[in-house]
């Protein structure tokens, strides 16, 4: 199976950032727009594996507080000038940081690869080229991003509103033509 671990979105939230969505869409056609249905705040990606019960397990033994998220602006990585990720940006208390570290220290006890950066949470609205965001040999400087920017540039900073979680998830992502389809196959409560 495909897992990842991430913290689900309250629907007013997506209302917010899907009607902002179909507000911009058109200032970048060429892009691949992510299904406002799949948006959540990823806390690490398992990749393919059938370690599925011990990741449960493990994951169950969390501690961590809920966490607090302002969903709000827009950015790009790996950065403007070079734009091949379109996202939207959060601000979090601590526990965020601290629930990602301890998802992180709970699966590398696994097996599973630690992170190597700083952890930057994001929701991704839509990818020009590779979608990754750092570049590959195989990425080609592109511009389907910059009308949008050019467009967005002119106006305030998007607010999409705040949640608290109380909860967050084991997620199965099976890929399809149609984009990635997620599935929650399991729930962690954060706080008593």
């Amino acid at each position: 199976m495909r897992l990842f671990v991430g913290i689900d979105i309250e629907p007013a939230i997506r209302e917010r950032i899907s009607k902002f969505v179909e507000g911009v869409r058109n200032f970048a056609p060429d892009v691949r727009w992510v299904n406002v249905e799949t948006f959540h705040v990823t806390l690490k990606f398992l990749g393919e594996t059938n370690k599925v019960e011990e990741i449960k397990r493990s994951l169950a033994q969390i501690t961590s507080s809920p966490v607090t998220i302002n969903f709000r602006e827009t950015g790009y990585f790996p950065s403007q000038k070079q734009a091949r990720v379109f996202w939207v940006g959060m601000e979090a208390d601590a526990n965020l940081a601290n629930l990602h570290r301890a998802v992180d220290a709970a699966t590398q006890a696994l097996g599973f690869e630690g992170e190597k950066g700083p952890y930057r949470p994001h929701l991704t609205l839509a990818r020009a080229g590779s979608g990754r965001p750092s570049p590959t040999r195989d990425d080609h400087p592109n511009n389907k991003l910059q009308r949008l920017q050019e467009k967005l540039a002119a106006l305030p900073t998007p607010k999409f509103g705040t949640m608290t979680a109380h909860e967050f998830f084991l997620f199965e992502s099976k890929l399809s033509p149609r984009g990635a389809q997620y599935t929650k196959i399991d729930r962690y409560a954060l706080g008593s």
